[in-house]
């Protein structure tokens, strides 16, 4: 039976599956599969959706929209594990916090502070730390290393809001050693652990946010922006197909 938001049946996707939150990111991504975009079979529209199945150096992969927020990608993660999903990376951006963090660099999350309202429906309030999968996380970091791709490892907070007015917004999870706010990560690590399958997320720093620089302040050009999530995309694509794990 096909599901409600993605569509798609068992065998539609791979077994691992990297999940932007835009559409155009993903059809990216399956540009970069074997034989191009018309050789990736397109598996999803639904929503604007977009989603993809095809090989990357032999291997079979999939791509799938998640769309912003934890809400979001919350149902397309279900989803996925309902279809059989055994790997999930998400690729994103993040704005980053911690000191020394700048536009450009990479972050691997190692655990996401769950301060959205999709995760904390999930825990009905009990007190829970989702973390990525050390296996997966591990593959990235030395795919960095070898690439000569800087990363920054540790913590991110997932957040709802994206204009957040409050004067200690950044200050109060910088002073937790926390690297940098995205929208997604908490949820994915839940699902996963609750599933027993690996996930991992990386993310670029679209923009920096300190009690001195808003994000619209500090925001990477496109251009920019495009080259670091090409650099992180491939990172993601070379370790979804090791078999080493």
């Amino acid at each position: 039976m096909p599901q409600i938001h993605l569509r798609a049946e068992i065998g539609d996707y791979a077994p691992v599956v990297l999940l932007p939150g835009d559409p155009n990111r993903a059809t990216k991504i399956a540009e970069r599969f074997d034989g191009g975009l018309e050789n990736a079979r397109q598996v999803s529209a639904h929503r604007g959706m977009l989603g993809y199945t095809g090989t990357f150096n032999g291997r079979p992969v999939s791509v799938q929209t998640s769309g912003m927020g934890t809400p979001s990608f919350a149902i397309v993660a279900e989803e996925l594990l309902r279809l059989g999903a055994k790997q999930l990376i998400r690729v994103g951006t993040c704005g980053g916090i911690a000191p020394g963090l700048k536009t450009g660099d990479l972050v691997i999350a190692s655990s996401a502070c769950p301060t959205d309202g999709a995760t904390a429906t999930y825990l009905h309030g009990d007190a829970y730390a989702p973390t990525a999968d050390f296996a997966l996380t591990h593959a990235l970091v030395h795919a960095a290393e070898a690439a000569g791709v800087p990363a920054r490892v540790g913590p991110v907070a997932s957040v709802d809001v994206f204009y957040n007015p409050d004067l200690d917004y950044a200050s109060k999870w910088r002073s937790r050693g926390v690297l940098a706010f995205e929208m997604e990560a908490s949820v994915l690590f839940y699902l996963a652990a609750r599933s027993g399958v690996q996930a991992a997320c990386l993310l670029v720093v679209s923009d920096v946010l300190s009690e001195d620089v808003t994000s619209e302040e500090s925001y990477l050009s496109l251009e920019d922006l495009d080259a670091a999530v090409e650099r992180m995309i491939g990172l993601a694509l070379t370790v979804a197909v090791q078999s080493d794990r």
